[in-house]
């Protein structure tokens, strides 16, 4: 009986404390449900005494088989005004509801502040300006927020549960879409923090969000999903949304990825291997993904689709993150996005120092050859 609830639910796995919808955390949410539930007790107000009727006068009204029906001789002009009128009142009203929610979803309010999506497949991210990109949603309580969203390839849609907000992000157009967030999401104590990275550091695997059930930065969320079949890794194409109290905590975020820092090249690489959606098509580990694995690559010659040869080099892997499709691998399909214009000279160098640590063929990237390199470019 315990498990009885779950079993009715297709919004939410089985919890303890048991809810038939995702947190209420937006403007929109309040006023979604409450239509929701108005229309679905105007739909049981009917069903029930139709239903009730329906078998009530199928067997009050039977008759043996070969025996001949009455005959309709009268009507009741009152009761079919009743029941054509009436029905019609309860739907203009849901239609004027429904549509009233609809404008307000897709009227932007002035000042909003404004975040670029890009879509692809299977994976999200985030532009917040200065060249800082992220697949996690930050964002600011109680500020309108206005999201523009543009595809690399195919339709997807971006999908808040908590926010009762969708909208599809269709290719070779900008889509928006934009919500109202009220409800911050808690921060996980310092010591369970270092727990999940302990563990996440010596399992030597990608941060967890679903077992830690919050982000490395130790911050909770709310699920972002893409609500449109996108392909063969479309279940996987989800992230989080994250929402902060205060203007300058939500700064701090934003500044503490805007550029490497003191990090290592092949550490900032692995980040932004994993920041920009490079982990959803190639893995690390040499198993098979939508694209080549970095395992043991660099270094080796790669049998292009037009026949070709080529060694992968830093040119080489400098091209493909930039043009893709110029020289696309033998046996895979020419999917990925460019990245032309995301990513700064320091971002391609580091991705080049990860991709190369990852290989026994070469050695990786040391500090002093990016410095050196940096300054052939200066002269």
């Amino acid at each position: 009986m315990a498990m009885l609830p779950a079993a009715f639910s297709l919004l939410s796995d089985y919890t303890e404390d048991y809810a038939w919808f995702p947190d209420s955390a937006s403007t929109f949410a309040a006023d979604s449900d409450w239509l929701y539930y108005a229309i679905t007790a105007v739909c049981v107000f009917f069903f029930i005494p139709i239903s009730i009727c329906l078998f009530y006068f199928a067997a009050k009204y039977h008759k043996p088989k070969g025996q001949k029906a009455e005959s309709q001789v009268s009507h009741n002009t009152p009761i079919e005004l009743l029941w054509s009128i009436g029905p019609s009142i309860f739907m203009v009203g849901m239609f004027v509801m429904g549509a009233r929610a609809y404008l307000d979803m897709r009227t932007i309010p002035e000042g909003a502040n404004e975040i670029g999506v890009q879509s692809s497949k299977w994976s999200w991210s985030m532009d917040y300006g200065r060249g800082t990109y992220h697949p996690e949603l930050h964002l600011l309580v109680n500020e309108p927020v206005k999201l523009t969203m543009q595809s690399s390839d195919v339709i997807h849609s971006l999908y808040i549960p908590a926010f009762r907000a969708k909208k599809d992000v269709v290719p070779g157009r900008y889509n928006y879409m934009w919500f109202h967030p009220t409800k911050v999401t808690e921060k996980v104590s310092d010591e369970e923090l270092a727990k999940a990275t302990q563990w996440t550091k010596e399992s030597a695997t990608a941060w967890d969000y679903d077992k830690w059930q919050f982000t490395p930065d130790g911050y909770r969320f709310y699920d972002l999903y893409c609500a449109e079949y996108c392909g063969q890794d479309h279940s996987q194409m989800q992230t989080v949304v994250v929402v902060h109290e205060t203007r300058e905590d939500l700064d701090a975020w934003i500044k503490k990825y805007s550029s490497r820092g003191t990090d290592t090249l092949e550490a900032y690489g692995e980040k932004l291997y994993a920041r920009r959606g490079c982990v959803g098509c190639h893995t690390n580990n040499g198993t098979s993904g939508t694209g080549p694995t970095y395992k043991d690559a660099f270094g080796t010659t790669r049998q292009l689709a037009n026949g070709e040869k080529v060694m992968m080099d830093e040119n080489y892997v400098r091209e493909s993150i930039l043009v893709p499709k110029a020289k696309v691998v033998a046996g895979f399909q020419p999917v990925m996005p460019s990245y032309k214009g995301q990513l700064s000279d320091d971002d391609l160098d580091s991705l080049v120092a990860y991709i190369k640590s990852l290989s026994a063929n070469a050695e990786p990237a040391s500090e002093a050859a990016a410095e050196e390199k940096a300054e052939e470019k200066t002269e």
